[in-house]
């Protein structure tokens, strides 16, 4: 699928958003709520993606994919409740 299709960006989407689920799952505590967690989650997932590049790790399953993804959202959630309850 090319990067520039509706249907990738949809799925992009939809990965990120059930990716931002499971991190504010994972980051319990006081949180944003579900949309919230979810549009943060996106942001992270793809934070994760690129912190990978940067730090040459790379995969080629779509399942490692998703653990990097993980690992950023959860990441970029935890990083912006703790920003967001010590300001």
């Amino acid at each position: 699928m090319e990067n520039n299709t509706l249907g990738y960006w949809a799925c992009v989407l939809f990965i990120g958003g059930v990716i931002g689920w499971l991190a504010g799952l994972i980051t319990r505590g006081r949180g944003f709520g579900i949309i919230g967690d979810i549009v943060i989650g996106i942001i992270g997932s793809m934070f994760g993606g690129w912190m990978a590049g940067v730090l040459g790790v790379y995969t080629s399953t779509s399942v490692g994919a998703f653990l990097l993804a993980l690992v950023g959202a959860v990441v970029f959630v935890g990083l912006t409740r703790f920003v967001v309850r010590h300001v």
